[in-house]
């Protein structure tokens, strides 16, 4: 495919056709032709000297010598400096970079074509090892109200790999508590049965029998845990409430609003369980989303390894 106003020759492929020229001649396809804004090319720009100088240091500076193990080199560069949305961008350029080289005729094949979406490559997620886990229920002073409640929260939320979303929007009415299971509704109002041990249901039972009666002043709520105000819990103050235990009990690793999401679903498949009936009690509709939890898997068995291996 020739572009009005340039020749066969200028746009044939040739092994001298420089990274540099090629990266110009996109730039001017975008503003031109795909009428992209200053920011935007400058956004591309940007990507795009990233990828060459990568590709500089490979002693690459023509376009038919890039090969996918080398935009697979400058994945896995970006993947130790950026988030994974941010690789997800770049990427993008660099594919959109690509495709134009072969359509305009300056390259004969994309080394982008079969590259995996760095989607796949999400983060392990932090998990606690069920000594931290037994450390952070610990923390809650439940001598107090407040104290009752936050235990039982967070024995909610580790007992059943809730969402932090299905946690504070939880309705009482979908504790089954003689059946031990919950009924929640998450994304997309897609429906679920849950386990719930035993537990969390004396601590929940606890809750309700001591503290949410005090909480509600005579008013009714749906919601099973409040605030002390007497309103659903938001996803903040759990998020604060969590924080706080988790620097009182010294955890150091980076905790997070699903950390006992992700500790539920990590312990349960180091016990044996299998993965699509952890598929099934978080509610994912997809399994490569519960498949990360298995990298979470490895590299517990790899440090359980260096360890206590003699030659770890």
């Amino acid at each position: 495919m020739c572009r009005e106003g340039m020749t066969r020759e200028e746009t044939r492929p040739a092994a001298g056709v420089a990274l540099a020229r090629a990266i110009d001649r996109f730039l001017d396809y975008l503003a031109g032709e795909r009428g992209m804004s200053a920011n935007t090319l400058s956004s591309y720009q940007s990507d795009l000297r990233s990828y060459a100088d990568l590709l500089s240091r490979r002693n690459i500076e023509v376009v038919s010598e890039i090969r996918q193990d080398h935009v697979t080199d400058f994945l896995l560069w970006l993947r130790k400096r950026s988030a994974a949305s941010t690789v997800a961008r770049k990427l993008s350029c660099v594919r959109s970079f690509h495709r134009f080289l072969v359509g305009d005729g300056l390259s004969l094949a994309d080394p982008t074509e079969h590259l995996e979406s760095p989607r796949l490559w999400q983060k392990v997620p932090a998990v606690l090892s069920v000594a931290e886990v037994e450390t952070l229920l610990e923390q809650p002073d439940t001598s107090t109200p407040l104290g009752v409640r936050d235990r039982a929260m967070l024995e909610f939320a580790y007992a059943t790999g809730v969402r932090v979303s299905e946690l504070v929007c939880f309705p009482v009415a979908y504790l089954k508590r003689a059946m031990g299971l919950i009924h929640c509704k998450g994304k997309g109002d897609k429906e679920r049965i849950v386990p719930i041990g035993s537990k969390a249901i004396q601590w929940v039972e606890r809750y309700e029998r001591e503290v949410r009666g005090a909480l509600l002043r005579g008013r009714s709520e749906p919601i099973l845990f409040l605030n002390w105000r007497g309103r659903p819990m938001t996803r903040a103050g759990f998020w604060g409430i969590l924080k706080g235990y988790s620097q009182k009990a010294e955890i150091r690793k980076d905790i997070s609003p699903h950390t006992l999401r992700h500790s539920f679903a990590t312990h349960l498949l180091e016990g044996g369980v299998d993965l699509r009936v952890v598929q099934e009690m978080l509610g994912h509709s997809d399994i490569s989303t519960t498949q990360r939890y298995t990298a979470v898997d490895r590299e517990y068995l790899k440090s359980v390894h260096r360890e206590f291996h003699p030659r770890g």
